[in-house]
């Protein structure tokens, strides 16, 4: 990985923040692709540490510069933890800007891949691929919430990035 990558992917601060801060005079959005339960991919229960069949809330998101999706996102958490948390209540604010501000916080290890996004999300029909992606548990108050980001070409492009 090269180095203005690996300051992309191996980052443990805000993603949401980094993106607002590169994108210079370009507005940032979140568009939700889709919220609610759904049943967990097996490697991602096991890494919130459920059975494969229970339930989890789900929210996958890209997010935008201008019009671009840089980022595309799939969050998850078991149905149990959620108490309260409201995170349902996001619609199109950043899970990040949420998640950063809780004094709490405790995120585990990074995982970085090249593998392309396993959900769907609308930027495959245009032609648009991922390049790198990273996932993580974050621990807040009960809640266990395995956040998956995946940065897309458009990003590369936007950026100048190398393609590794």
């Amino acid at each position: 990985m090269s180095a203005p990558w690996w300051q992309w992917v191996a980052s443990t601060d805000s993603l949401t923040a980094r993106i607002v801060a590169a994108s210079g005079h370009r507005p940032f959005h979140v568009r939700l692709l889709r919220q609610g339960v759904a049943l967990p991919e097996p490697h991602e229960a096991q890494a919130l540490g459920i059975a494969a069949r229970r339930y989890a809330w789900r929210r996958e998101v890209a997010l935008c510069v201008g019009e671009s999706p840089w980022v595309v996102a799939r969050s998850l958490a078991p149905l149990a933890s959620l108490k309260g948390q409201c995170l349902d209540r996001l619609g199109e604010r950043s899970l990040g800007s949420w998640l950063f501000r809780q004094p709490d916080l405790v995120r585990g290890p990074l995982y970085a891949t090249r593998h392309a996004p396993r959900f769907a999300y609308p930027t495959r029909e245009a032609g648009i691929g991922s390049c790198w992606g990273r996932r993580s548990v974050f621990q807040h108050a009960g809640l266990s919430l395995l956040v998956q980001e995946y940065f897309l070409s458009t990003m590369v492009d936007d950026l100048a990035l190398p393609s590794r």
